[in-house]
């Protein structure tokens, strides 16, 4: 490989991950119009268009998504290569960009961001929430949380912390003018409070067990949310029946605000993992946020 094809494929890279030849320059530094030479230089060599450009936009071709794939992995390999070099001072360094769902944020983040970003103060955490699944490589991310394992294959999945507990939650006063469900079956009756995901507007089912039985129950709701907090919040005002996970109401089940009802109908969860692309060199940044994540998911 000559040189200057290896400043092309560079530049290339940098043009399919950012979709814009200004802010690709702007990032490598470069002037855009060096930049746009060397993309089309590489084209040339290759006989084949890449990028299809307009005055508004960048997009990948056939061609170019197809050359796209076979070339990342090598890219990232090196990328990560030249980070593993971090080690040899014991001092990560960088942004680290994480996928999250949004239940993840007050049961895991947020106890556990302060006290990574005082014990390593040189790396920056760039938390974006979507409960779909994201791409992690496609969208820049260097790791995700899920409950569960179910991940693609080439994907390592580390345990967080034990199973989720999740609990029916309503407040005295709600209880005492609506009365008390048994089972799953009385809850149409009762007004609920439902999670419903910002990215498909369905609303969440709430999942029972019943005589060893899984029981699906889609809630009607009367007050819909994205935020399992304000569930939470919205349940101890009275507004309806929540399902959530049990430590978000933990303090206002010990204050009395909040009464768990069918609770030997309600399921455990598996627990949070943190999945990230499998390679042979993983960066620093990431190393010491999994074990430290993984340490401390347990408190």
């Amino acid at each position: 490989m000559r040189l200057d094809q290896l400043s092309g494929l560079v530049a290339f890279l940098k043009v399919a991950e950012t979709r814009s030849f200004t802010r690709a320059a702007a990032e490598l530094g470069v002037a855009p119009p060096s930049l746009s030479e060397a993309v089309r230089g590489l084209e040339a060599r290759l006989g084949v268009r890449l990028l299809n450009r307009t005055t508004r936009s960048v997009g990948l071709t056939e061609a170019g998504a197809a050359y796209l794939e076979r070339v990342r992995p090598a890219a990232e390999e090196i990328q990560a290569a030249g980070a593993a070099l971090d080690e040899a001072r014991d001092h990560p360094v960088g942004t680290l960009r994480l996928s999250l769902p949004w239940i993840a944020g007050p049961l895991l983040i947020e106890p556990l961001m302060g006290p990574f970003l005082a014990a390593y103060p040189d790396v920056a955490l760039d938390l974006v929430f979507d409960d779909g699944f994201v791409d992690l490589a496609a969208h820049g991310f260097d790791a995700g949380f899920r409950i569960g394992e179910l991940l693609e294959k080439d994907m390592v999945a580390l345990r967080l912390g034990g199973p989720l507990r999740f609990a029916l939650l309503a407040s005295p006063a709600y209880l005492a003018e609506h009365g008390t469900p048994e089972r799953p079956a009385d809850l149409a009756r009762h007004r609920c409070i439902a999670y419903r995901f910002a990215s498909t507007r369905a609303v969440a089912s709430w999942e029972f067990s019943e005589n060893g039985r899984d029981v699906s129950f889609t809630p009607t709701p009367r007050l819909s949310v994205n935020t399992m907090p304000l569930m939470v919040e919205a349940a101890v005002q009275g507004a309806g029946l929540a399902f959530a996970p049990e430590r978000l109401a933990a303090a206002h089940l010990h204050e009395g605000r909040l009464i768990k009802v069918m609770a030997a109908y309600c399921p455990s969860y598996e627990p949070f993992h943190i999945y990230y692309p499998s390679r042979r060199l993983t960066p620093p940044k990431l190393k010491v946020f999994v074990e430290f994540a993984r340490s401390h998911a347990g408190r």
